[in-house]
């Protein structure tokens, strides 16, 4: 069964979103998972691009845009075909990725910006919906 992990973090900002896929994403790929990110924007995209090469001082984690090589183990989307990717799906788009159901595993990352949060429940709805098992994670800091 697929499960789907919600983050509510303690911020309004948009911008936190990222910072904490950026340590999500990190943290499966060290465990070996294959990751898709899938963004909402080109705009988007390259932000957490630039971040994944930085967020972590001398570390950073490898990845490629889907354009570049969908195969790769840490790949940036735009909404294209994820390929071979079916293990962890890191949605940062408002809206359920149409291939959503292909991962084993999909993150939805939430802050306290109403826009975000309102998107985020839309979403719960449609995930409960088709039966996916779901869990919320509050955390208490970034």
């Amino acid at each position: 069964m697929n499960k789907v992990d919600f983050y509510i973090l303690p911020s309004d900002a948009p911008s936190a979103r990222l910072d904490f896929a950026c340590k999500l994403c990190e943290k499966a790929w060290r465990m070996g998972h294959q990751v898709y990110l899938h963004c909402a924007d080109a705009e988007q995209r390259d932000d957490l691009d630039a971040r994944l090469w930085a967020f972590k001082g001398e570390a950073f984690v490898p990845h490629t845009r889907a354009e570049d090589d969908a195969q790769g183990c840490v790949v940036l989307g735009l909404g294209a075909d994820p390929g071979s990717h079916h293990d962890l799906l890191i949605n940062l788009d408002l809206k359920v990725a149409p291939f959503a159901d292909r991962f084993a595993r999909i993150a939805e990352i939430v802050v306290e910006e109403p826009t975000i949060r309102q998107a985020a429940r839309e979403s719960f709805r449609f995930y409960r919906e088709q039966g996916y098992a779901l869990q919320d994670h509050r955390l208490q800091r970034l």
